[in-house]
């Protein structure tokens, strides 16, 4: 049960523990601080503004795309990009994502990652 305050949202899907950053300095430290370099981590594409989101993978096995799909379809959520009918969302293993230097809270880099087409929804069960 996640306590209010907490700098990120907990949903479980398919039995995956799934994070969801609430602004920029949470995303921060949701990706550098909390995420672990197995993990999953999505992100609405093209610099548009929105949550960082991480898949825990604490057993390092692939993660069910259909549990990548449903914390895309958060990240797509909880973004600017809401409103459209279909975001697209990268997504890579959370050691692809590094910090520029100097970079404002939130905005990162990829090495590689992938990506994948999804409505906006909000994840069942997301604690507030």
């Amino acid at each position: 049960m996640a306590s209010k305050g907490r700098p990120y949202r907990t949903v479980t899907v398919e039995g995956f523990e799934v994070l969801i950053g609430r602004g920029a300095e949470d995303n921060d430290y949701l990706t550098f601080d909390v995420a672990k370099p197995h993990d999953v981590w999505l992100h609405v594409a093209g610099g548009t503004p929105g949550s960082h989101v991480v898949v825990r993978n604490p057993d390092r096995v692939e993660v069910p795309r259909s549990v990548v799909e449903v914390a895309a379809a958060a990240a797509a959520w909880y973004s600017k990009a809401r409103g459209a009918p279909k975001v697209e969302v990268h997504f890579c293993r959370a050691s692809e994502v590094s910090k520029p230097r100097g970079a404002p809270a939130g905005l990162v880099e990829l090495g590689r990652w992938k990506s994948v087409k999804v409505k906006p929804a909000a994840p069942a069960g997301a604690t507030d």
